[in-house]
């Protein structure tokens, strides 16, 4: 589902230059975010940016408030207080919807629809004028340029996936909401969407990547941002929500791991064992995963 209104562009002239932000506006704001259903909290006081051509997961298990936060940036519910922009402007607004893309999690497209007949249809909801020369690039941008006569019901669920995608992209948004993008797709498939999300931050576009695939979110991902119970528990790049769990050193004399050392200590430890006549045959400095961080700081606040 794309947002974007490109009315007036050159209908001859095909450009995937995303909508521009306000100046030094981040592509997502939430700022205080809070939302209820009578007494019940589903976002208390959540604040988070995603930048121009940054990639931003968001973690938290169900009911954390992941669903609710999203479809307040598209405008689709009011928050009870705070303020979500898209680009600067605030969400829902004609300004905002015209800078978003959004791929829901439940998707359907009809199954009686080619492919290229499926993004002809999100052109005319969105507004868009690229016409053919935006469906053939963006087709071709998510791998389905040989499938654009395809009907949906004919292709496999990573195919709509990826079809989804495209659409997303429709009207050249400047932010992306993504949910679970990669559920449904094989790790060929994942890999292609990584490429994509590679390709769409250097681009300039701004994504927020709601996703259950943790180590997905570590490969691509710059920062990662884990809510619990509509809170903000813990954010940051993967490397630092990773905490050190020790070096481990595999000499002729078997592997040992030495518990209060660090990556900074490996050098002087592989010079000591050398020195003392030792053959190190393999070093590795280990970390907490982006699971075992995310973990942890769930259940420090649901428990």
């Amino acid at each position: 589902m794309s947002f974007a209104d490109t009315t007036g562009a050159d209908p001859g002239r095909v450009s995937f230059s995303p909508v521009q932000c306000f100046p030094v506006a981040p592509a997502l704001q939430v700022t205080d975010l809070s939302k209820r259903y009578g007494r019940v909290p589903a976002l208390d006081g959540v604040s988070l940016a995603v930048e121009e051509g940054e990639l931003v997961g968001l973690l938290g298990p169900n009911g954390a408030g992941k669903s609710t936060l999203v479809k307040i940036a598209c405008g689709l519910i009011r928050p009870t207080g705070g303020r979500a922009e898209i680009c600067g402007a605030r969400a829902g607004s004609p300004r905002a919807r015209a800078a978003l893309g959004y791929l829901a999690e439940l998707f359907r497209f009809p199954d009686w629809y080619r492919a290229e007949e499926v993004l002809d249809l999100h052109q005319r909801l969105a507004g868009s004028s690229g016409g053919a020369g935006e469906r053939a690039e963006l087709l071709d941008l998510v791998s389905l340029a040989e499938a654009r006569t395809r009907k949906v019901e004919a292709m496999s669920k990573g195919m709509q996936q990826r079809l989804g995608l495209a659409q997303a992209l429709v009207g050249s948004p400047r932010m992306l909401l993504l949910d679970e993008p990669t559920s449904a797709l094989d790790p060929a498939g994942r890999r292609i969407v990584r490429e994509l999300l590679e390709t769409l931050r250097g681009r300039g576009i701004g994504v927020l990547l709601n996703s259950h695939l943790l180590s997905e979110v570590e490969l691509v991902c710059d920062r990662v941002v884990i809510i619990a119970k509509g809170r903000v528990v813990a954010a940051g790049s993967p490397d630092d929500l990773s905490r050190p769990r020790g070096v481990e050193i595999e000499t002729e004399q078997g592997v040992r791991l030495l518990p209060d050392a660090g990556r900074k200590d490996v050098p002087r430890i592989v010079a000591d064992l050398v020195a003392r006549g030792e053959r190190v045959y393999g070093v590795r400095a280990l970390s907490t995963t982006l699971e075992e961080t995310y973990l942890q700081a769930v259940e420090e606040h649901t428990g």
